[in-house]
């Protein structure tokens, strides 16, 4: 929480904390306006009750003011959403798939991995794929999360702004091995990526490329 850890970090943090502020702000305002007419029309001040009939004003106060502060937490989040579904052009796709009850991770040139390698600094998409039931794909310190459903690709991008080693969870419940789908993201220097890169290739027959951003 509060870590930059990838370009929707600090959006997703301070939209998250813009709504819990504004949350608790209408939770407090509430029970002040409880606690006041409790008092202020208790039996003992008002013995004798009085029959309101309506207020046009407040029913249109407290209709537009819900309404206002819904429509800006909805623009919050579509802003957000928009961040995270337009992928810049050179980012590295990798083919992501899951299954009961593992991940697996396929590169440009064909390797495949169970731990997702990423250069820092470098986009990278995600098409996700299942074969079997519905997954979700979550990285809690990059604040991404996208479904990925059977006979469907969805997609996802992120960037890495340093080195690190970062969870992948599955939040959606798959099956009784749900808890197994956890896998890492290995941020690294370019050339620590590509001396990986390039000896996962060679070990599994597959042409090498470069593709950090140093080597491009």
């Amino acid at each position: 929480m509060l870590q930059s850890t990838s370009p929707f970090s600090e959006y997703v943090d301070a939209t998250f904390l813009s709504i819990v502020g504004i949350s608790a702000l209408v939770l407090l305002g509430i029970l002040a306006f409880m606690v006041y007419y409790l008092v202020r029309y208790s039996r003992k001040r008002n013995p004798h009750p009085t029959n309101i009939g309506g207020n046009i004003s407040l029913e249109l106060l407290w209709t537009a003011i819900p309404l206002g502060l819904f429509m800006g937490m909805f623009y919050l989040g579509w802003e957000g959403y928009l961040k995270e579904i337009d992928a810049p052009e050179n980012a590295i796709p990798i083919s992501v798939t899951a299954r009961m009850w593992a991940w697996s991770f396929e590169y440009p040139n064909g390797v495949q991995a169970d731990t997702l390698y990423v250069p820092v600094g470098v986009p990278v998409k995600l098409s996700l794929h299942s074969l079997d039931v519905n997954h979700s794909l979550y990285i809690p310190a990059f604040r991404i999360k996208r479904d990925v459903i059977p006979n469907r690709v969805n997609s996802m991008w992120f960037k890495t702004s340093e080195v690190g080693s970062y969870d992948i969870a599955c939040a959606e419940y798959c099956g009784l091995r749900h808890s197994y789908m956890y896998n890492k993201v290995v941020s690294e220097d370019s050339a620590h990526f590509e001396q990986w890169y390039r000896k996962t290739s060679l070990d599994q027959s597959k042409p090498y490329k470069p593709l950090s951003s140093s080597s491009r």
